[in-house]
């Protein structure tokens, strides 16, 4: 049985949800792959809306079990419904649109092309930092859907009820329940990963995590797409030219939302060797406070990342809060020389409320450190000077899936024009996103039709155009 556990106290509340044995699995699946034709073949938008709204619906309920599982609160985890929510609403939307098919036709000779939805089953893993926006009603389930494919959610052991109450709201919307199929247990998600059902698999956790579920798609016998999204330390490169005005208080409300649970966390800042402006920065970091993590297992891996870190100077401490699974923010320094020397170890992310501020003296060594750091999610840069940032915006736009000017990388924007991901660790597929209208593109596959008749094309790449989606058409 897996048990729901109250971040505040450490213990158990509620009915265990009993882990699926690999029967309970294949018959998830195999309902809904069998699901899959009717939905690929029916008009989504109006469907994801109608998931939108009831998951609006059913807000009081689903913030309050969220917390008793998480301790996020009810200001924060009425807003991720409420994001959740807006990700089926701009899938619509996406379908509306039709671009995603990229429908291209050349005339001569007669080649069109479009996406279709994969043919089959995508695997889902949930995130535990995100009961709702990365969970069962996360993006890659949103999006998967609006592909026209079913999907199976493995749901994460820190919110086993939140996920079981999201699946019941979602499937009351869908004209067909088991287009959504909810497993847990550790061996339930290998036994899903390896389903020869499964066409693909979205994952948001650990970089070991990723790793094991990639070592099960290689022993399958057909290989299948994997985005992961693994681990991100999103470098702050603050410049000489950087207004000084709220930048230590942008940092510490960053550095501590959430707890630091969160992917873009701004773990590593890089700032001139100015003895004020380092100290703004601890005392920003000092006047906060801490609260329970997400589980304890999150705790201790954070302990085991402080521990690491405790080989660097401490530089603040913020305050520890109240709950049993309760931590407190700190932010070490090193200089730049004793940085480069450490790495890439020292660069490891710590999932938490903790950060590295790098001290430099001259900005043109930034350089040759920015090169040697691993992939991130997103890279920032404050500066006034353009000139100044220009070089050192070049190599992080080679780290970094998103470039943030003068602001703070915690925060995803639901938009058409969002990307979440980056080069390994990041995510396992760089060019692909799991936030935003593009998300979509992981689920579809091309289909040129080479001098194929008019009656037989689908409706998209037909010369009339009945659906009137945009298409390129000969370049």
């Amino acid at each position: 049985m897996i048990h729901a556990y109250d971040p505040r106290t450490g213990g158990t509340f509620g009915e265990g949800v009993p882990e699926a044995a690999d029967a309970d699995v294949d018959a998830a699946v195999a309902a809904a792959h069998a699901a899959g034709p009717a939905w690929r073949a029916a008009s989504r938008p109006e469907v994801l809306e109608a998931v939108a709204e009831a998951l609006e619906a059913n807000v009081d309920e689903l913030w309050a079990v969220a917390d008793r599982e998480t301790a996020l609160g009810e200001t924060r985890l009425r807003g991720e419904v409420a994001r959740a929510a807006s990700q089926f609403r701009l899938f619509a939307g996406v379908l509306r649109d039709g671009g995603h098919l990229e429908a291209v036709i050349s005339v001569q000779p007669d080649v069109r092309r479009m996406n279709h939805p994969l043919p089959g089953v995508v695997g889902v893993f949930s995130a535990s930092n995100f009961p709702f926006a990365f969970s069962v009603a996360g993006g890659d389930t949103a999006s998967a859907l609006a592909a026209g494919c079913p999907v199976v959610v493995k749901a994460h052991p820190g919110h086993p009820l939140t996920s079981e109450l999201t699946a019941r709201v979602i499937r009351s919307a869908l004209p067909d329940p088991a287009l959504l199929g909810l497993v847990h247990g550790l061996a339930a998600g290998k036994r899903l990963v390896q389903h020869p059902d499964v066409v693909a698999v979205g994952f948001t956790g650990s970089i070991p995590g990723g790793k094991a579920i990639q070592a099960l798609i290689d022993e399958r016998p057909d290989p299948i797409p994997f985005y992961g999204e693994l681990g991100s330390v999103n470098p702050v490169v603050v410049l000489p030219s950087a207004a000084r005005e709220g930048l230590a208080e942008g940092f510490a409300a960053s550095l501590t939302l959430g707890t630091g649970q969160f992917c873009t966390n701004p773990g590593l800042v890089f700032a001139p060797d100015d003895a004020d402006l380092v100290a703004s920065l601890g005392t920003a970091v000092a006047g906060t406070n801490g609260s329970p993590m997400l589980s304890d297992r999150i705790r201790e891996g954070y302990l085991q990342g402080l521990e690491r870190l405790s080989k660097l100077t401490l530089l603040a401490e913020g305050g520890r809060g109240e709950g049993e699974w309760a931590v407190a923010p700190k932010v070490f320094t090193i200089d730049l020389a004793a940085f480069a020397a450490r790495l890439p170890e020292v660069a490891e992310e710590c999932f938490g409320p903790s950060s590295i501020v790098v001290t430099y003296s001259d900005a043109a060594e930034l350089i040759e450190v920015l090169e040697r750091l691993d992939g991130s999610l997103t890279a920032t840069v404050h500066a006034t000077d353009t000139a100044e940032a220009a070089p050192v915006a070049e190599v992080l736009a080679r780290k970094a899936g998103r470039l943030v000017w003068n602001g703070w990388p915690t925060g995803v924007a639901v938009c058409w024009a969002m990307h979440h991901g980056g080069p390994w660790p990041a995510s396992t597929a760089p060019e692909h996103t799991s936030v935003g209208a593009m998300a979509i593109r992981r689920w579809l596959r091309p289909t040129a039709y080479q001098g194929w008749p008019q009656e037989l094309l689908p409706a998209e790449l037909r010369d009339d155009n009945p659906l009137g989606i945009p298409r390129r058409v000969d370049g």
